[in-house]
């Protein structure tokens, strides 16, 4: 959890914190060895991690997120993992030396990116949605499909060492595979008829299906090794389907996303930390890190550029897509997996497989994870303007904030379930959105990458406190406001405790009010302050109404009911009065 902390406190990669704390406390300084320590259940507590994982990833998947970009992601999906898979299986034989069975296994395993991976990077940085649906569904779709495609290989190489090719040799596999489907759509389907039914009590919901994932993950290992993580993301798949009609289903998004991030967290360390010196230094061989460029610049790009021909993507988009693929949890764990099996059948060259699985996953997610943001910007495809504010609720003070903060350089969305009302701040060129903010719809309607603060500015106290309770989650408390409608703020008795520290502008600065000053000709204004200084508002002098702060930075902090605003030189505050007031 440090880790985690620290990264998005420095701004750092989340995955290269983790694996640098894990390198540290394992093999270089020898503190812990986790594998060693927790015996027989290191690799089942990894097992049933990963499964979860994939399971929240999958759960999250909607398919109105691929409107528009549905080839993209079926190409990638299948032709651009077929591809990917021969040439890192070509690269592993030719560059790092490893035989052509080893070479075709460890190939299968290094299609695969996963949400592990993928998904803090996605957090981290602000992508188009678009790219971000991209390289999301990618990863969670091709994890479970790239343990298939190595256990696939080993198969034939087992089966063709013994003796003559017959295809009905492979029918067990191909039925293992079909059977760990129908496992996880089954069991998907089964949750997802009890929780429509009410047969789970509010409370027990989450722990119950955090339960049934466990054991669609045990069913799917039970019929094959490495096919449970397939049978618990065509579980996620099938839940993330019925939310659309079953929509209890989606309370435990929440729930799944924090335990995915302590699991992501203590995954990473107990693997890294696992390793030996003698694997870290074997990293550092000129097969190895050849074999690495290959598959970051030639491998993975020309996979995806060939297999999204004709597709609904950009060549700015295809140039991201194909620089983004960072390796993780799976490949490490499978790859462990993969080389015990084959040393023992004589393959010794299989000793490399760990190695090689690191130096991947280290170098791809350093690389990917501090070059994904500098890299979209520089493409376009990132949002690069200052701190953003989504304001719900087209009324005559919100048109005039926004059009005040939009001169400012800020980026502005007003949002409405009014067309009429939203006209006038169309007129003044600020970007709006017709439609029901609390509505799921608006998720895949409305791009929230420029915009890291919500005010909920309505005329309708429940409606406003409504708007923060569901977007605290995906903008944090302390980005999100709501603006009282009348009266004084310590009269408030209907709005949650949980809001009333977020309410906007101080006593009496309300809907009621501020409409009305601005409908007799109050103005905004803003005052540049030239020293740090530090103001208490019941000492304000001016009789306007002190509405936010811009930083010098570009950064918003938006006035409360608070006792003292803190300026710093450079500083700008914008304040509501009116028109004939000087200074």
């Amino acid at each position: 959890m440090f880790s985690q902390w620290l990264a998005w406190r420095i701004q750092w990669p989340s995955i290269v914190i983790m694996t640098i704390a894990g390198l540290f406390i394992g093999p270089m300084l020898g503190l812990v060895n986790p594998q060693a320590e927790l015996g027989g259940l290191y690799s089942p507590i990894i097992s049933l991690a990963v499964a979860l994982i994939l399971f929240e990833g999958s759960t999250s998947l909607d398919i109105r997120e691929v409107r528009g970009i549905s080839k993209s992601v079926y190409r990638i999906v299948t032709f651009g993992a077929l591809l990917a898979w021969i040439g890192g299986s070509f690269a592993a034989h030719l560059i790092a030396g490893l035989s052509l069975e080893i070479s075709f296994i460890i190939g299968g395993l290094f299609v695969v990116t996963g949400p592990t991976v993928i998904i803090p990077l996605l957090r981290q940085a602000k992508l188009p949605p678009r790219v971000a649906s991209v390289l999301k569904w990618e990863g969670i779709i091709v994890d479970p499909i790239g343990p298939l495609l190595a256990l696939f290989a080993y198969e034939i190489f087992k089966i063709t060492s013994e003796g003559p090719f017959q295809f009905i040799d492979f029918i067990p596999f191909f039925v293992d595979s079909i059977l760990a489907t129908s496992v996880g759509f089954a069991i998907g389907f089964l949750v997802s008829f009890f929780v429509g039914k009410g047969l789970f009590p509010e409370y027990m919901k989450s722990p119950i299906i955090f339960c049934f994932v466990l054991i669609c993950f045990i069913f799917g290992e039970a019929i094959m090794h490495e096919t449970g993580m397939l049978a618990v993301t065509v579980m996620g798949l099938t839940l993330a389907r019925s939310k659309k009609y079953v929509h209890s289903i989606g309370s435990i998004g929440h729930f799944m996303e924090n335990i995915s991030v302590m699991l992501t967290s203590t995954v990473f360390i107990l693997i890294t930390a696992s390793l030996t010196r003698e694997t870290l230094i074997d990293v550092f061989t000129w097969p190895i890190i050849l074999f690495v460029i290959t598959m970051l610049f030639l491998v993975r790009p020309l996979s995806i550029w060939l297999s999204t021909i004709g597709t609904e993507l950009s060549l700015k988009e295809k140039a991201l897509v194909g620089w983004i693929a960072p390796r993780g949890i799976v490949a490490l764990t499978v790859s462990g997996y993969f080389a015990e099996l084959l040393i023992e059948d004589g393959y010794q060259d299989a000793t490399i497989l760990t190695p090689l699985t690191l130096a991947l996953v280290f170098i791809t997610v350093c690389a990917h994870g501090f070059t994904i943001g500098p890299f979209a910007r520089k493409l376009g495809l990132a949002n690069t303007e200052s701190s953003g504010v989504m304001i719900v609720g087209a009324s005559s003070f919100s048109i005039a904030f926004a059009k005040h903060l939009k001169e400012l350089g800020t980026s502005v969305l007003i949002t409405d379930t009014s067309y009429d009302k939203l006209s006038r701040a169309r007129k003044f060129g600020i970007a709006t959105y017709h439609g029901e903010i609390l509505s799921e719809h608006s998720d895949f309607e409305i791009d929230m990458t420029p915009y890291d603060t919500i005010l909920a500015m309505r005329g309708d106290a429940a409606y406003n406190a409504l708007v923060c309770q569901t977007y605290f989650p995906e903008f944090g408390y302390n980005n999100t406001f709501s603006l009282p409608v009348g009266g004084f703020q310590s009269e408030h008795k209907e709005v949650p405790p949980s809001i009333k520290a977020n309410l906007l502008f101080g006593e009496g600065a309300t809907f009621t009010e501020l409409n009305k000053k601005v409908n007799i000709g109050y103005i905004l204004k803003t005052i540049e302050f030239k020293n740090k200084q530090t103001i208490l508002k019941n000492e304000w002098k001016s009789e306007g109404i002190p509405l936010c702060i811009k930083r010098k930075n570009g950064s918003m902090v938006f006035v409360t009911f608070k006792d003292k605003l803190m300026l710093d030189a450079g500083d700008q505050l914008i304040v509501l009065e009116a028109e004939t007031k000087r200074y």
